[in-house]
């Protein structure tokens, strides 16, 4: 039996998840990653998988950054009125 497994038994915690958790979660992370997604293979390690979730979560910080950045830069270029009025519609 694995450390954590045993250590969240010995916490009080809810079930222990099983390996079929872990596998349906994994594949379900699978879906959602377009890198992983393209790929014609249906055999991928959750080893992989769970790396390539890090490096997708990783660029959509990036992107995050990124577009609050441009977006501050347009707040800033525009006119208080137009300003006002995106800093309202953001708001909502």
């Amino acid at each position: 039996m694995s450390s954590r497994r045993s250590r969240s038994r010995q916490s009080g915690g809810s079930r222990p998840i099983t390996d079929d958790q872990i596998n349906d979660l994994v594949s379900k992370l699978q879906q959602l990653l377009p890198e992983i997604r393209e790929r014609r293979s249906d055999k991928v390690s959750a080893a992989t998988v769970l790396q390539e979730t890090c490096n997708y979560i990783r660029s959509l910080h990036r992107e995050v950054d990124d577009l609050s950045e441009r977006l501050s830069g347009l707040l800033e270029s525009s006119d208080t009125a137009q300003a006002a009025i995106i800093r309202n519609l953001l708001m909502q």
